[in-house]
């Protein structure tokens, strides 16, 4: 009797891995439409109409105007576009502090360790929006002490992470291995370390990117983030606070459901890397 190999384990993996790569396309499609929508509605977003102040969702405004009569919508997109800058370089900034203090605990003996651990101690000590607030004010505000503020803040549990998968890399029979041919901790950290730690850094910052593009909102409503002549998405909550009690709603909901939704469509991005990533999921 001859015996026949189902073929559906393989057509699930396939449509499971390219459900995903949809996924992750449709979400970075979206983030490129914002950033194009962005750049052509520039000019409405500072171009001011006061016979058309206050004017509610309609074709002709989408997003309605502001005090000054402009674009609510256009100054959306152009907020989003700023906090996607400012998200992405914090995130980065994070990410690279996360993954040289990783290799300082795991290769640089029982002194490093204690060190980096004592760090994340102390930044997981302090309430974090407390600390970001302090670090800006201390910084001046402005663009780029939030970028300063929220990258110096946002690595601690990456940094455990990557210490975690680190340190499983260096109790590996090969790490002793090259430890018994006399390599140092700068070659073992390049050539057997850095490697594991990759997927798992690109996965955490893309993973850190909601986060800061919510604090950045949050320091630029306190008035200590972006420049306030910028159209960032805290300002325009800022101030749209004048205006909620004279019944203009769409002043603060639509820039903030905006906000939700590009944070949505990031955590989605990363959600998708690592399914990709992950040597357990990647090709299921």
């Amino acid at each position: 009797m001859t015996v026949t190999t189902s073929p559906t384990p393989v057509r699930t993996r396939l449509t499971g891995r390219t459900r995903v790569l949809v996924a992750l396309s449709a979400a970075l499609l979206a983030i490129v439409g914002i950033l194009l929508a962005a750049a052509l509605l520039s000019g409405s977003a500072v171009a001011t109409d006061l016979s058309g102040r206050y004017q509610p969702p309609s074709l002709t405004h989408l997003f309605g105007t502001d005090r000054f009569g402009r674009d609510l919508l256009a100054r959306t997109l152009a907020g989003l576009r700023l906090s996607l800058v400012v998200g992405a370089v914090a995130a980065v900034m994070s990410g690279l502090i996360a993954v040289l203090l990783a290799l300082v605990a795991v290769l640089g003996g029982r002194r490093g360790a204690v060190v980096v651990e004592w760090l994340i101690d102390l930044f997981l000590a302090v309430p974090h929006l407390v600390l970001l607030i302090l670090i800006a004010f201390a910084l001046g505000g402005g663009t780029g002490g939030v970028v300063v503020a929220i990258g110096i803040t946002h690595w601690p549990r990456l940094t455990r992470v990557l210490i975690s998968v680190g340190r499983e890399v260096v109790a590996s029979d090969y790490v002793a291995l090259a430890r018994t041919l006399g390599r140092g901790p700068v070659t073992i950290a390049r050539e057997h370390v850095a490697g594991h730690l990759v997927p798992h850094l690109i996965v955490g910052t893309v993973l850190l990117f909601p986060h800061a593009i919510l604090h950045e909102a949050a320091l630029s409503f306190l008035g200590l983030g972006i420049d306030p002549d910028q159209p960032a998405i805290g300002i325009l909550l800022q101030e749209s606070m004048r205006s909620l009690s004279a019944g203009h709603w769409w002043l603060a909901a639509l820039p903030g459901l905006a906000l939700l939704v590009l944070v949505r469509i990031i955590d989605r991005i990363g959600d998708n890397l690592r399914l990709l990533l992950d040597p357990r999921t990647a090709q299921r």
